[in-house]
């Protein structure tokens, strides 16, 4: 919950130049009052926009959600969905995150859908075990079209904005229990192919050394991307 839409502006004019020429895939994800402005200024350029949260329902008495529809018409093509904020503050479970993605996917929009373990989880060594949970309960429940649509962010609640980071080794493991449920619910195809992000205090310091791991595919950057020259240096690490 970050800039307002002038900010946003400031921010893409220049952030724009510094990821030009950058071939990695860059979405943003702003907070919804940011959005029109964001798909203004990067109107023609690399960078997708998305959005934070979206609700299930498509329009109706459901005063301060806002509607795949709606995000679809401001110009999303991304959105995330059950980010550990949502689930920590704002009563997010399994079951909504697999409304809210079939939501996301039934008006074209691609979900980026959470995943993680709280540090007490971590701790009592259910890693596994509460990753299993949420893949079960919120993602097996797409169809393998939907599935091959969607992609995936392990997000460590513990290593968010506290400048914790899982080590590569921690965070490919998980990558790897994330792939086998995939493997056991969709076939060894589309878990192959299904795009894993790692997120949790990602910075231009520890991008390079976590990307090297073949099981992350990309990463889901918080604080580093409030200015624009962390965040590029984050896009541009194999440059």
């Amino acid at each position: 919950m970050y800039k307002n839409p002038a900010e946003t502006r400031a921010f893409f004019q220049a952030f724009k130049p510094l990821v030009a020429s950058s071939t990695n895939d860059i979405v943003f994800c702003p907070p919804f009052v940011n959005i029109a402005a964001a798909v203004e200024e990067t109107a023609g350029s690399n960078i997708a926009i998305g959005a934070q949260n979206l609700y299930w329902g498509t329009e109706g008495a459901f005063t301060g959600e806002v509607s795949g529809p709606m995000l679809k018409a401001a110009g999303c093509s991304y959105v995330i969905v059950g980010h550990s904020e949502r689930r920590q503050f704002f009563g997010e479970t399994d079951a909504t995150v697999l409304q809210r993605t079939q939501a996301a996917l039934e008006n074209g929009l691609t979900p980026i859908i959470c995943v993680g373990e709280t540090l007490a989880e971590r701790e009592a060594n259910r890693t596994d075990a509460v990753l299993t949970e949420q893949f079960d309960g919120g993602i097996a429940g797409l169809t393998p079209e939907q599935f091959a649509k969607s992609v995936i962010a392990y997000e460590p609640v513990w290593a968010i904005g506290t400048g914790k980071v899982a080590t590569p080794e921690m965070a490919a493991a998980a990558h790897r229990t994330i792939r086998e449920r995939a493997a056991a619910t969709f076939g060894a195809d589309a878990a192959a192919s299904v795009r894993i992000l790692y997120g949790g205090s990602v910075n231009p310091g520890n991008v390079k050394v976590l990307m090297a791991e073949e099981e992350i595919d990309g990463a889901l950057v918080g604080g580093a991307s409030l200015k624009p020259d962390s965040f590029a240096a984050v896009v541009n690490f194999d440059a």
